[in-house]
């Protein structure tokens, strides 16, 4: 009984260090390799190439910061402490990851053969690659989602029903 009452905590640290990983390693690859991460934004064929630089500069960092951030509940300056709610990383993530996802599957229905740029610089986009990433997504809308998620799945407490005037759940214009 214990261990039914823990799946829910369990799927969230999975969630969120699956979540982590992966953004602390596609950022470093991204950091590791400026000029090929912007060669790869320059091949999606999206964004004016005065945008290229910072996205090549800046956007591994973002990524490595959401990696820390979901890893990490707050963190410690001093004396002072600063504490996050994993909601506002959780939707972080997830326009994150949508944003990717969009952005790979317009430049492969408009037929552009690029890399994808997520994992390594030498895979292509494909609906492979397109479908792997809106897997990715799922965790994160589960973070972001998870307070309903489990509330929707927590059981009634006995005696309550939906309808309080009509305790049998059924439909009342039959009657």
């Amino acid at each position: 009984m214990k261990m039914k009452s823990r799946i829910p905590q369990i799927l969230h640290w999975v969630c969120r260090i699956i979540l982590a990983v992966m953004f602390l390693y596609t950022g470093y690859i991204k950091i590791q390799a400026p000029l090929q991460f912007a060669v790869t934004i320059l091949g999606y064929e999206l964004f004016p190439e005065a945008w290229i630089p910072f996205f090549a500069k800046w956007f591994p960092w973002a990524e490595v910061a959401l990696g820390f951030f979901l890893l990490f509940d707050g963190v410690i300056f001093g004396r002072k402490s600063v504490r996050w709610d994993i909601r506002y990383v959780a939707a972080a993530t997830s326009a994150l990851l949508l944003f990717f996802t969009v952005i790979l599957t317009i430049t492969y229905l408009r037929g552009i053969e690029a890399n994808c740029g997520c994992f390594s610089f030498d895979d292509r986009i494909t609906p492979r690659t397109i479908l792997r990433d809106g897997i990715i997504l799922l965790p994160a809308l589960y973070l972001l989602f998870e307070r309903r998620i489990l509330k929707c799945l927590k059981p009634a407490k006995s005696g309550e029903t939906e309808n309080p005037e009509n305790p049998s759940g059924g439909d009342e214009s039959n009657v």
